[in-house]
């Protein structure tokens, strides 16, 4: 069986949603701020008359290289996902393509592997140079307690 991601690149690590998760994928908008968010909500952007809540995925998944206020100029595209009637954007640095994958090549995340990443990663497909981290819309879609 295979199945199909949207792959993407944060900090040149290589990222995948599973397709059917995205709604779409739209060029980079600058959100509005929100007052007492999380350090992770950019703001709100509206989509065609939906208000959506912006995630800085790189903050999310305690990826930032530098401690610093982010900047929206190094986002290039906002990738909106869905889990039921829950919809965010993700702010990610460059979008690759649609892959199909076999499942035969998937794998769960190690044991060993630890931090923030390791609770939003389904697993791992091995690639022929490297490999695409999976995430789980549903988990990215949770609100932070």
């Amino acid at each position: 069986m295979t199945q199909q991601f949207c792959t993407f690149y944060l900090n040149r690590i290589y990222f995948g949603i599973p397709i059917q998760q995205v709604q779409e994928i739209v060029r980079h908008q600058t959100p509005t701020r929100v007052p007492l968010a999380e350090s992770d909500v950019c703001g709100l952007i509206n989509l065609r008359g939906q208000i959506i809540t912006v995630i800085n995925l790189k903050r999310r998944l305690d990826m930032l290289i530098e401690l610093s206020e982010p900047s929206f100029e190094s986002a290039q595209y906002n990738v909106v996902i869905r889990a039921g009637e829950n919809v965010i954007s993700l702010q990610i640095d460059q979008l690759d393509d649609i892959l199909e994958l076999s499942d035969d090549d998937f794998e769960p995340p190690p044991a060993t592997l630890q931090g923030t990443l390791r609770s939003f990663l389904q697993g791992a497909y091995k690639l022929a140079n490297g490999f695409l981290l999976v995430l789980d819309p549903a988990k990215l879609l949770e609100v932070k307690p």
